[in-house]
């Protein structure tokens, strides 16, 4: 078989090429010039666990190529991906949807024969049939069918995710669109992978349920953990006494600074959106969006508590700046509320994050990347762990202590255990768990 995915974004590029490495011929498709010409060249525009070796043995192959000329690579394909960008839309919080059907307009004109559109880019209810109709509205004579097929891939662990899905979701109509999206999945059919096929719109509203369920999760743990500061009790045990009840489940119980990246904060404000339109209001989801972006912002107040309620002329070492590890992606991390935040309130900001610092230099004017994590600490009034790398989860205390000015360390990940750090010296703040442990101070 042979597919053109329309993007090179994360979910373009994993996904091509992934199902190159299921033996399907892929082209990939992207307007930027530079970045087609670092994927010919060999490089990956995206930190991905594993993904650069996935893409250099499938080009080695032939099954993977990469193309600034979608006219050329659409005739002759069993399928079309578009999976560009639908981030939300400034000044009223839609999904921009411009550059979906962009692609499926320049899709229509390039068709010569037989072909399924497959949106793979997380798109709100109707726009499958938009899609269908801007394509007919280019060419009147197309044959096609339009399918939905959502991704449900994780940064840092997209591949995996893929290659071993808990489902598959495909939205068609036609069982000429399922039999070539059955061929295209067939080998997790061989592991016996759920594939759920459902109409359009329902696929749709799959992806936006699922997004939202989860940010909806972290919420409520995060809720929970403020509540059990104040009444002494430890969020970690709460999490796994509800957890382990078969209804609710253990995972995206993990209490923090709040969710972000490129998926929970667009698809629970599209979806927001979306019901509003409808006249059919999600209040719970629009109490979860406000929660989340009032306690990104409440993160900065909990360490300006921790370092005696001030931190005008004082250095704040922070480690991790994307929104979680094993990516280099900062799209709505906590970290762009936090930092800018405790440097409006006077302090100096030295941060180091293993693969953020990229994008940090532009996304956080004014704070000062550091070589390693021990350089950033050298000579700080505190320390703050906003991701939790693995690197970050061992490092060495006695050098830590030596390099702070002061022992303060506030830890929004919980990645240490607070009778650790009190043994250590350490003043330690953590997320949702009893004051009374923690170090020789206590939380506010």
């Amino acid at each position: 078989m042979r597919i053109v995915m329309v993007g090179t974004g994360y979910v373009g590029l994993v996904t091509g090429a992934c199902f190159s490495e299921f033996g399907v011929d892929v082209v990939c498709v992207d307007k930027d010039e530079g970045k087609i010409a670092r994927l010919k060249a060999g490089g990956i525009p995206i930190f991905e666990p594993g993904l650069d070796k996935l893409v250099e043995s499938n080009v080695k192959a032939g099954r993977l190529s990469f193309t600034t000329d979608l006219k050329a690579a659409v005739p002759g394909a069993d399928a079309v991906f578009i999976a560009v960008g639908t981030p939300s839309r400034r000044g009223d919080g839609h999904a921009d949807l411009s550059y979906v059907y962009a692609a499926a307009e320049e899709i229509g004109r390039a068709l010569t024969g037989y072909a399924v559109v497959v949106t793979k880019s997380t798109v709100p209810v109707g726009t499958g049939r938009e899609v269908a109709r801007r394509i007919k509205a280019v060419r009147p004579d197309a044959q096609f069918d339009v399918a939905s097929n959502p991704e449900f891939l994780r940064e840092g662990a997209a591949i995996g995710d893929f290659m071993r899905p808990d489902r598959v979701v495909i939205g068609a109509e036609s069982e000429r669109a399922r039999d070539v999206m059955r061929q295209l999945y067939r080998p997790l059919y061989l592991i016996e992978t759920p594939i759920v096929f459902t109409a359009l719109e329902t696929s749709e509203l799959i992806k936006y349920a699922a997004n939202t369920f989860l940010a909806a999760k972290i919420t409520f743990i995060n809720e929970i953990a403020d509540l059990c500061e104040k009444v002494g009790a430890d969020v970690h045990d709460v999490a796994k006494g509800i957890g382990l009840d078969g209804r609710i489940g253990k995972k995206f119980l993990h209490p923090g600074p709040g969710y972000g990246g490129s998926c929970f904060p667009k698809d629970t404000l599209a979806l927001v959106k979306t019901a509003q339109d409808y006249g059919a209001p999600l209040r719970i989801i629009e109490t979860v969006v406000d929660i989340n972006d009032k306690r990104k912002k409440r993160m900065a107040e909990k360490v300006v508590a921790a370092c005696g309620g001030s931190v005008k002329g004082k250095t704040v070492a922070v480690l991790g700046l994307t929104f979680k590890p094993n990516t280099d992606d900062m799209r709505d991390s906590p970290s762009l509320d936090i930092l800018p935040a405790l440097q409006a309130a006077g302090a100096r900001v030295v941060a180091y994050d293993p693969e953020g610092m990229h994008e940090a230099k532009h996304m956080l004017p004014g704070v000062e990347l550091a070589s390693d994590a021990y350089a950033a600490m050298e000579g700080a009034d505190c320390l703050v762990i906003v991701t939790e790398w693995n690197q970050f989860r061992s490092l060495q205390l006695d050098r830590v202590k030596k390099l702070l000015k002061s022992p303060v360390v506030v830890d929004l990940r919980n990645v240490y255990s607070p009778a650790d750090m009190k043994a250590a010296g350490f003043v330690y703040h953590s997320v949702g768990r009893p004051a009374a442990a923690i170090g020789s101070g206590a939380e506010e």
